[in-house]
């Protein structure tokens, strides 16, 4: 018929059934991988600071930290070879050792309150039990500045909880025998940042500094109340 249209014009548009694929949305979506990676690797490196660039900060002046027990008492304080550097045990020159109290050296935060090893059968009834390992109960406190103290073999379940602020001279535990220890005692570190340093106490140096030789000295403690 004259004037009549191509029977491909008066056709619709043909579909193979499939949706035309969106290849905007594709592209977009490639686009936001390097993005989202870049987000990933952006918080992994803040994350990194935070842990990071306060180890690297200087420590801050030392505490005036006092001997860990109690006022005006005289103790033994000891090491012997294999102890390892700057590690001091006390010993009370007088009355029993078992229960007795151990302070803080120095207002902080503790930081570990619990179980370090095993805690092994050494008690006051039975003073010659199996030994346990490691440090038994014991505490640590954080005291700013990147200074830190331990307090190791205590005779039961620390009497302060992790996140617990203390005050110099506040009673963290009993002096016992836990974990690898021969007999009641308190084993005690100063620490500054990752290093164990010499103890200082009232501001002058406790004289141990090696494990090459026992040493064994006294000292009075003044960690004694403060008068307000």
């Amino acid at each position: 018929m004259a004037g009549a249209l191509p029977a491909s014009a008066m056709l619709g548009p043909v579909t193979t059934g499939r949706p035309t694929p969106a290849r905007s949305h594709r592209r977009s979506r490639r686009g936001a991988i390097p993005v989202l990676l870049a987000l990933v690797v952006a918080a992994a490196v803040a994350g990194v600071a935070v842990v990071v660039v306060p180890l690297l900060r200087p420590a801050g002046p030392r505490p005036l930290f006092q001997m860990p027990v109690a006022c005006g008492e005289t103790w033994q304080l000891s090491t012997y070879p294999g102890h390892d550097d700057f590690d001091v045990d006390l010993f009370p020159i007088e009355g029993e050792a078992w229960g007795r109290p151990v302070l803080a050296s120095y207002g902080g935060t503790v930081t570990v309150a619990g179980i370090n090893g095993s805690l092994g059968g050494r008690t006051p009834e039975n003073p010659q039990g199996p030994r346990g390992r490691g440090g038994g109960y014991w505490v640590k406190i954080d005291h700013g500045g990147k200074w830190e103290t331990q307090y190791l073999h205590m005779l039961e379940p620390p009497l302060v909880k992790v996140g617990q602020k203390v005050a110099q001279g506040e009673q963290i535990g009993k002096l016992g025998s836990t974990g690898d220890s021969g007999a009641p005692h308190l084993h005690y570190e100063q620490r500054r940042g990752w290093d164990k340093v010499e103890t200082h106490f009232g501001g002058t140096p406790s004289g141990i500094t090696t494990d090459e030789r026992e040493q064994i000295l006294r000292r009075v403690s003044d960690n004694c109340p403060t008068v307000s």
